[in-house]
This record gives structure tokens, C-alpha cells and sequence, in this order.
């Protein structure tokens, strides 16, 4: 009996190998890709005035602390270990301020609710969430 299938295979295994300029190309493509959204994400939160008018304020993490027991403690819990919210505590090692700032002002994450602080009290309340 003759094996035909394994000149079929061979041939078929041929006909899909891909040049390894063609995956240069692309990976190149795929990176430059990477770089310029990463670009464009900055860009995006540089160009937000009210972040940059937080971001350049100096904030008081007593004032913070104040904002924070009045606005956020009845979820996040009065030490912000989490209550219906989720613990506080290293926030601002796993998020960027810019990335805090959209989460307390974008009310996009049920169920927290839009809060719209001054630039001023913003700064107090992430100076605060930085020392949790």
C-alpha cells in the first residue's frame, strides 16, 4: 500500500511556512503599533486641563483625609479597607495618579458614583489615598 498522504502533508507544510522577513515585518509593524498607542494614551492625559490642574497642586493629606471620610468612607470603609468598595490601601502603587483622578471623577465603575471634586480638593484626596 502506498502512503500518499505524506507527500501531501509535505507539500501542504511547505506551501504554509511564512518567510522570516514577512515576520520581522510584522512584529516591527505590531511594536510601532504598541509605541504609538502608547503615545497617543499619554498625549491624551497630558492634554486634560483639569488633570493638569490637579497634577500641579500641591495636595494636603489632612484636607485629603477630610474629603475622603465625607465623600468616599461610607463604601470604601472608614480606615479605606473596603467595605462595598474595594481596599484603598497601596492604591497609588497600582494606579497612576492620572488613572485615580479618572476613576473618582468618570463615575464609569459601578457602583461609585460620579464625584467631581475642585482641582484643589482632588490634590488633598490623592495626597491622602498616597499615604494609604
Amino acid at each position: 500500500m502506498v502512503n500518499l498522504t505524506k507527500g501531501y502533508l509535505d507539500k501542504q507544510h511547505t506551501r504554509s511556512q511564512i518567510p522570516l522577513w514577512r515576520v520581522v515585518l510584522v512584529l516591527i509593524a505590531l511594536l510601532l503599533a504598541i509605541c504609538a498607542g502608547i503615545f497617543c494614551f499619554r498625549w491624551i492625559q497630558v492634554s486634560d486641563p483639569y488633570i493638569q490642574d490637579v497634577l500641579s497642586l500641591n495636595g494636603d493629606s489632612m484636607q485629603g483625609h477630610a474629603i475622603f471620610q465625607i465623600n468616599c468612607a461610607g463604601c470604601h470603609g472608614i480606615e479605606a479597607d473596603g467595605k462595598v468598595g474595594p481596599s484603598l490601601h497601596h492604591v497609588s502603587r497600582r494606579k497612576s495618579e492620572w488613572s485615580l483622578i479618572r476613576q473618582v471623577v468618570s463615575g464609569k465603575t459601578p457602583p461609585m458614583p460620579k464625584f467631581q471634586p475642585s482641582p484643589k480638593e482632588m490634590a488633598d484626596l490623592l495626597s491622602y489615598l498616597e499615604q494609604l
